[in-house]
C-alpha cells in the first residue's frame, strides 16, 4: 500500500533564481538553509514519486479554457517555460500510472479533474524542484489549480480534493512526497504590488503549525482574497493538507520579503 511519507507547503517566489540579488542576502540565505533542509529531508526519505500542486502562470492555460484542476498524466515533463527564471531547462519524469489513479479516484468522489499529456511546467512547479530535487531524478505528478482567474475553486473543495488524492496514493504502491507550491502573500502586476499582509500570513500559518487544516478549508474565497491575487495560491497549499491529513507542521521558515512582494514562506508535515 502506497503511503504519503512527507507533505510541505513552499513558496516558488521566481526572483528567488532570477534576480536573488534584489532581496536582503539574510533573506536569501534563511530561504535557502529552509529549502536545504526540505532538500535533505526528500533524499533521506527517497521517495518514489512528488506529487506537486501548484498553479499555472498563463502557460499552459487561459480564459478559452481554464479548469478547476488539471493532472499531467504524460511520460514527461518539460521546464521551466520562462527564459528568464535562471533554472536550466530539462525534462522531468512523469507517474502517469499514478496520474490516472489520482484522476479516477477523484472521479468516484465526484470531482472531475482535467488530465493533460501536453503541461509544461513553469516555475510554480520548477522552482521548488530545482531547489529540493535538483537532479531532477524523481517521477513527478504535477497537479494545477486555478489560481488565476475567479471562479476558482473553493477552499472546501480543494481540501477534498487532496483528501482524494491521499486515497489514490493509498491505493498504489509507491511512497509518494506532496509539495503545496505558492503564497504565501503578494499582489503580481497589480497597484499593490510589494504589499505583503503580514498578519494574514501568520493566521495561516498558525493554522498550519496546529494541523488546523480543516479551519482553514472553511475559508471563503473574500477570506483567501485578503492575501492578494497571489495569495489566492493557498488552495495548493489547502489541497496538500487535504491530501497530508490533519498533523501539526513544522514552519520551517517565514520571511516576508518585499524586494521578492511576496511573504515566503516554508512548511513541514
Amino acid at each position: 500500500m502506497g503511503d504519503v511519507i512527507a507533505a510541505f507547503g513552499l513558496s516558488h517566489a521566481p526572483g528567488l533564481t532570477a534576480f536573488p540579488k534584489a532581496a536582503p542576502p539574510e533573506d536569501v540565505a534563511a530561504v535557502h538553509e529552509a529549502l536545504g533542509k526540505v532538500r535533505a529531508c526528500i533524499e533521506a526519505l527517497r521517495p518514489d514519486t512528488i506529487v506537486i500542486i501548484s498553479p499555472d502562470h498563463w502557460v499552459n492555460f487561459f480564459l478559452s479554457n481554464m479548469p478547476a484542476f488539471c493532472v499531467g498524466i504524460a511520460d514527461s515533463f518539460a521546464g521551466p517555460a520562462e527564459e528568464w527564471l535562471g533554472i536550466p531547462k530539462t525534462r522531468v519524469a512523469g507517474n502517469p500510472d499514478l496520474a490516472r489513479a489520482i484522476v479516477e479516484t477523484a472521479m468516484d468522489a465526484g470531482i472531475e479533474p482535467a488530465f493533460s499529456q501536453e503541461l509544461v511546467l513553469d516555475h510554480g512547479t520548477m522552482l521548488p524542484l530545482h531547489f529540493v530535487s535538483p537532479r531532477m531524478d524523481v517521477p513527478v505528478v504535477p497537479v494545477i489549480q486555478n489560481c488565476l482567474q475567479p471562479p476558482m475553486p473553493r477552499a472546501f473543495r480543494c481540501y477534498a480534493f487532496g483528501q482524494s488524492i491521499a486515497r489514490a496514493i493509498q491505493r498504489r504502491p509507491e511512497r509518494v512526497v506532496l509539495i503545496g507550491s505558492g503564497g504565501l502573500s503578494h499582489w503580481p502586476g497589480e497597484i499593490q504590488h510589494g504589499q505583503i499582509n503580514r498578519e494574514w500570513e501568520e493566521r495561516i500559518l498558525e493554522l498550519v503549525r496546529d494541523g488546523k487544516g480543516e479551519e482553514l478549508s472553511r475559508y471563503t474565497d473574500d477570506e483567501i482574497a485578503q492575501g492578494g491575487t497571489g495569495g489566492f495560491e493557498l488552495r495548493n497549499w489547502i489541497t496538500m493538507l487535504g491530501a497530508a491529513g490533519s498533523r501539526p507542521a513544522e514552519i520551517i521558515c517565514y520571511r516576508p520579503v518585499p524586494a521578492f512582494a511576496t511573504g515566503l514562506a516554508f512548511a513541514a508535515l
